[in-house]
Order: structure tokens, then sequence, then C-alpha cells
């Protein structure tokens, strides 16, 4: 689901609007409309090819959505992206090892969804008082699916009680096989399909691990929630962003900061992060090329959503929808692939729920 950086410029340029001054390898759009109000996105390159994509659209309703239409949205898109595979297993047998963490919302009628697999993360700010001070505090809306996560870790390794090795501790992290930390995915079918590891073609360039059964699996996360006249505003992160900062950071930071470039101020404030922890000046982060940069932080992205003025309009007939997709071990030359299905799969069950 991404490109080289020279290639994916002129894109994200329409996209985002703006260059951040100072690092080449960042974009920004300080403020744009929705349907209801403002968001601001932001992305920093750290890899050698941009790992994140994001995406903010609006569209008119034409159905209703439920947790059973985004589960077989993306069960759709799993689908789809093994078909692909299977096709161009012969020549990049590579791609079966090809895998995409997900996070998805929606906003209809007044009714937030939110739906994930790997470790993106959505954040809610809502408003609260406490006697006469009023602040705004984090509200964690989606699930980390990432074996560093002690409660992750017992459920995979209680699904596979005959595997002493399923979720093994090896260069500093937990991962599952030794190899990935998410323990949900689109794609990664190695992981998923037995069969793959067998294949002549596969175990020949790609990284066959014996399986009796799938280690991984694409079952989203869903969460569904009323929208209240205190929620503010909304996250939606890749987790280079959440490595850096705290949920309650990052909601602090757009609550007492102007809404325009608020995303951008977010990236920055975990780049600094990043320079203080490795006694770095901020400037110094700046310089550092695409590929090397990856040493210090991963790829950023961040979608901030402001929903004050939507609650003004409560009774309308509009969906907003943010997605922050983020692929990992995969090559220039098929992820455009892998970025086609999942945009065309999403993207139908975010404008329609007829079933794809």
């Amino acid at each position: 689901m991404t490109m080289m950086l020279r290639s994916l410029a002129r894109p994200l340029e329409r996209c985002l609007g703006w260059r951040a001054g100072g690092d080449a390898l960042m974009w920004h759009a300080d403020l744009k409309p929705h349907a209801s109000g403002d968001y601001s996105i932001a992305v920093v390159q750290a890899n050698k090819s941009l790992e994140d994509q994001s995406q903010v659209f609006t569209s008119l309703l034409q159905g209703g959505l439920s947790a059973d239409v985004i589960k077989k949205a993306f069960s759709a898109t799993e689908e789809e992206f093994l078909r692909l595979v299977k096709r161009s297993l012969p020549v990049r047998p590579q791609i079966a090892s090809v895998g995409s963490c997900c996070l998805v919302g929606a906003i209809s009628n007044d009714v937030l969804y939110v739906a994930n697999l790997g470790d993106s993360r959505a954040v809610l700010g809502k408003r609260v008082s406490e006697g006469e001070k009023k602040k705004v505090v984090a509200e964690r809306l989606s699930t980390d699916h990432n074996v560093g996560v002690e409660e992750v870790r017992k459920e995979v390794e209680a699904l596979h009680p005959d595997d002493s090795q399923v979720v093994v501790y090896t260069r500093g992290v937990w991962r599952i096989k030794g190899i990935i930390q998410v323990s949900r995915s689109i794609g990664d079918v190695y992981l998923k399909k037995p069969d793959f590891y067998r294949d002549p073609i596969f175990q020949r360039f790609g990284h066959p691990v014996p399986l009796k059964r799938p280690v991984i699996t694409a079952e989203p996360s869903i969460l569904i929630r009323k929208l209240k006249p205190q929620d503010r505003f909304l996250i939606f992160a890749s987790d280079g962003l959440w490595e850096q900062l705290s949920d309650e950071t990052a909601v602090d930071i757009v609550f007492r900061n102007p809404r325009a470039g608020i995303a951008k101020r977010l990236v920055r404030a975990a780049l600094q992060e990043v320079a203080k922890k490795r006694e770095m000046r901020y400037g110094d982060i700046k310089k550092i090329e695409k590929g090397i940069r990856r040493h210090f932080h991963d790829d950023i992205t961040v979608i901030v959503i402001y929903l004050d003025q939507y609650q003004s309009s409560s009774n309308n007939k509009i969906k907003h929808n943010a997605r922050v997709c983020r692929r990992r071990r995969s090559i220039s030359t098929r992820t455009m692939q892998m970025k086609e299905t999942k945009k065309s799969c999403l993207k139908q069950f975010l404008s329609t729920d007829e079933v794809i």
C-alpha cells in the first residue's frame, strides 16, 4: 500500500497540501473541512519506502452501517488480497509475507464506529468538569493487537497450547513465531494459510514457518459508540506516534493548541521525544535521510478530526470516515496492488451497506 517517495510526493502534496518547512520528509494539511467540522492531517517518513497511508472522506448515506457490515468488508478485503497473492506468487513469492495493519473510523447518524487490525490507534478527547475547572481527558477507542501487550500475548498463547514457541522474545520485543509483533492484520497469508509455507516457490524465496493452524487473524476489533456533546475530537494515528506519546499527552496537546496545524504539531512533539531519548537536537533528526531515519523512529501518520461542529448537525445523513493503514515488509513494485485492493473494498462499506 505504498510506493517510493519520489513517486508519492505529488499525490501527497495534492492531498495534504504542503511540505513542512525544514523537514523534507514531512507533509501536512493544516486544516481542511469535512461535512460538519474540521480536520488536520500530517505524515512524516522514516522508512526507505513510506509505509503509512491515510484518508478522510465524506459520503452520502445510502444505507445503514453496522458491525456486521464492517466485518464483511474486512473479510472481503482479506479475501481479495488472498486472491492477489495466489495470482502473483509464481512471479513474486514474497508477496505471501506482505501484510498491513488497518484502522477505520466512520460516523453515521451521531454514532461512531471504529474498527482495527494491528496497532494503529484511535483516541477520543472528551471534555469533563472538575468543580469549576473544565479539561479534556483521553478515551482509547481501539485495541492494540500487539503481543507486546500481555493480554494479547496470553490470548495468542491460549489459542496454541501445544506450541511453546508461538510467541517468543527476540530482538528486544515479543514476536509471534519470532517474526511479527501484531496478532491481527490484512495479508501475511504465510502465517494464516499452512499451504503457503509448504509451497516450494515460497520456501525458496520466502521465510517458511511450520504451522499447524493460523497464528494471526484478520478479524477486526470493533467499537460502536454514540457521540455525546462532551466529545470534542478524535485522533487517528499509526503506531509511530504512540511509541513516543501517551494517549493523554496527545489529547492534551490537541486541547491546548489552535486547530490549524494540530496534526503537524503532534508529529513534531513525537519527533522531539525521539530527539530527547537520543540526546540529540530536533533539528538534527530532520536532517537524517529516509531509511537511515528508521533507526531513530518509525513512519508517523496523524489525523485529528474535530467533533464539536458536528454536534449542531445531529440529524444529518452524512457519513464521515477516517482511515489509517500501515503495511509492513513490502516493496514498491507490489504494494500499490495491496493499496488499491484495500481502498476499493473498504471504501465500499464506508459508502454503502451493500456487502462486497
